[in-house]
């Protein structure tokens, strides 16, 4: 039996803003994700709403929160997204640093 200790869910449309700030602010988001331009709170209700929350209207799919169970706080993103050039949808994953080499 195995024990799940996150949740993987749909973001909603702003209650996750200060996460989604924290997060394409860390320096590994910047280095190996890229510059999303995400500067203030408003920033980053417009990134839930162009990114991922377009996402699931326009493929069915695309970047979610994980939650951890217990607390209900959100670490960090995953999903399967469309890249131009590929051509099939390719796995994304993201942890706030905090949570990183823990396992999850």
């Amino acid at each position: 039996m195995e024990e799940v200790f996150v949740l993987v869910q749909e973001f909603d449309k702003g209650d996750n803003a200060s996460f989604v700030l924290e997060l394409v602010n860390d320096p590994n988001w910047l280095v190996y994700i890229g510059d999303k331009k995400v500067r203030t709170l408003p920033d980053a209700v417009r990134y839930l709403r162009e990114g991922p929350l377009s996402m699931y209207t326009r493929h069915g799919h695309g970047l979610y929160a994980v939650v951890t169970k217990t607390a209900g706080v959100t670490i960090g993103v995953c999903g399967l997204i469309r890249r131009a050039g590929l051509n099939d949808v390719d796995l994304g994953f993201a942890l706030l640093p905090a949570y990183r080499g823990l396992g999850y």
